[in-house]
């Protein structure tokens, strides 16, 4: 029954949902969105352009259905969505899809380390790691939109302190921080990080991969000098 003062008409558009029409001219302003944006749609994002009386996750909800069964799947990552190939289809592409190299185990390393004791300076990444970290994994990191200074370390010297980036959450296909998977799964063997998707934008491979089961050598492998007695 509707509300003193309420239309009979409004009442039943509540009861029975949005209107098809106007729900569906959303669904394709939200993937026209998805498919053109270069980061993940934020709901504020997608509310700037739906008609009035939808929600965003409404719509994404809607959206999310209609790809089910297709080629791509709307992912929630890193506050937003984003369309991901669907998991099954996946090994076929890799037959024509170049897949994306890992970063080295040594920045994957260091990249954990920021990922569970941010924010952290780099000395803090030395001394958890055990292994001296060179400046070029950092910039590296840093290039790669995966970590950003987070402000300085009120000690003397003032180092800077370093945290993950949202670039880091989408990478990995992470709503929030709180999703990581426990510190030993985000490394493991020369396999790579636990969570697929890691691209190293553009660089060569390196010359001479090691051997099935050896660590990679590399110059910030080294273990810090031992401190004097």
């Amino acid at each position: 029954m509707p509300a003193a003062g309420e239309p009979a008409s409004a009442a039943a558009a509540t009861e029975e949902g949005p209107d098809p029409d106007l729900l569906g001219t959303a669904v394709r302003l939200a993937e026209a969105l998805v498919y053109a944006s270069d980061r993940p749609v934020t709901p504020a994002m997608l509310g700037a352009i739906l008609p009035d009386g939808l929600t965003a996750g409404m719509v994404m909800a809607a959206l999310a259905e209609a790809c089910e069964g297709r080629g791509v799947v709307l992912t929630e990552v890193a506050g937003g969505w984003a369309f991901r190939t669907a998991p099954d289809l996946a090994q076929r592409l890799t037959k024509v899809v170049q897949a994306p190299r890992r970063l080295p185990r040594a920045a994957m390393e260091a990249l954990s380390i920021i990922a569970y004791h941010q924010p952290c300076t780099r000395g803090e990444i030395e001394e958890i790691r055990g292994a001296a970290l060179a400046q070029t994994t950092l910039e590296a990191l840093l290039e790669l939109g995966l970590v950003a200074p987070r402000g300085r370390r009120e000690v003397p010297g003032r180092p800077t302190l370093w945290g993950t980036t949202p670039k880091f959450l989408e990478q990995f296909g992470l709503k929030a921080l709180g999703d990581l998977p426990r510190k030993e799964e985000l490394v493991t063997a020369e396999t790579g990080p636990a969570l697929p998707g890691l691209a190293t934008a553009g660089e060569e491979p390196p010359p001479g991969p090691p051997a099935e089961g050896e660590a990679p050598a590399t110059d910030d492998e080294t273990p810090p000098p031992p401190a004097a007695p």
